[in-house]
């Protein structure tokens, strides 16, 4: 048995460069046979743009045939913003935003419509998450960081949802990106973040009695091991997390982003025909074995690096 999404869409919400997971799990939904289309953030799309065009990503969009990642379609997605009017005047005047046109979660599914007709997309990945200040225990986050971080990375999945579902076939599927720190204490992961992951994967098990009955989809979630991105780099341990993860789980071996990416393209497949609201654990075993305080954690615990 292989993998075969021949003939579906996929839609990945989250794509800013070709480190991250966002990038890899569209390699390996075209691996599969699946055409992509994705979601940039509107500040982050010029760049990607550009380093597309200029052929600088040619090598990370090889596949394995020696044919190149092709996307049908790049959108703008800031997907705290369901609809224009909910984005604030200081937003739309931004000239990052303001040459995009719709770049909200509704705008999303109304260039998908248009573009590709009634059932636009079969497969939609959520690999969307932002937590301002991340970098502060939970003691030291404001309540606009705190919501910030619920916002952008849980109710954004419930906003896509709410509107992709109903342009979607029965037997599509959603996935999204979860992390360890929704159920377990991993120091360094603040500002509301671990609260923001463990209403994903709540919101999940819902989502897929709701999308399960009306419309005949699946969704699931992976809690995947930590990767060395830019937007993990912002904890300012990450370097030390994945040297932990490495160390210390079952597989003592590094994470690789194509882990992760080919459990989405399995989830998407006929072959996970009956997994739905689940998560599943992508960490090599971690999960099982837990994170103990490392050096410097007790002092981010006790506020004593002057994060307030």
């Amino acid at each position: 048995m292989r993998i075969n999404l021949e003939g579906k869409r996929a839609l990945v919400a989250g794509v800013a460069d070709d480190v991250g997971f966002g990038f890899h799990i569209a390699k390996a939904l075209a691996e599969a046979g699946a055409r992509v289309t994705v979601a940039i953030w509107p500040p982050a799309m010029k760049i990607f743009e550009t380093l597309l065009r200029r052929g600088k990503m040619d090598e990370s969009r090889r596949l394995s045939d020696g044919s190149l990642l092709e996307f049908e379609r790049l959108y703008p997605l800031d997907a705290v913003y369901d609809t224009m009017q909910d984005v604030p005047a200081e937003v739309r005047s931004n000239r990052r935003y303001s040459e995009r046109g719709d770049f909200t979660i509704q705008g999303l599914a109304d260039a998908l419509k248009a573009d590709f007709g009634q059932n636009p997309v079969d497969i939609v990945v959520h690999s969307l998450a932002n937590g301002p200040e991340v970098y502060k225990p939970l003691l030291n986050t404001s309540r606009a960081g705190y919501l910030a971080a619920v916002s952008a990375s849980a109710y954004s999945l419930v906003s896509l949802v709410q509107r992709l579902a109903p342009l979607m076939a029965p037997g599509g599927s959603f996935a999204s990106l979860t992390y360890l720190a929704s159920e377990r204490t991993i120091a360094r992961y603040g500002g509301g973040m671990a609260a923001a992951k463990a209403a994903l994967e709540a919101d999940t098990r819902y989502l897929s009695l709701e999308v399960g009955r009306r419309y005949g989809l699946r969704i699931n979630t992976i809690s995947a091991g930590p990767l060395a991105t830019r937007a993990a780099s912002v904890t300012g341990v990450i370097n030390e997390i994945v040297e932990h993860y490495a160390q210390s789980s079952p597989l003592p071996k590094p994470l690789h982003a194509m882990d992760v990416a080919n459990t989405v393209a399995f989830l998407a497949s006929p072959l996970a025909s009956a997994i739905t609201g689940s998560t599943l654990y992508v960490d090599n075993g971690y999960h099982s074995v837990g994170k103990s305080l490392g050096p410097g954690d007790l002092d981010w615990v006790l506020g004593k690096n002057d994060l307030a």
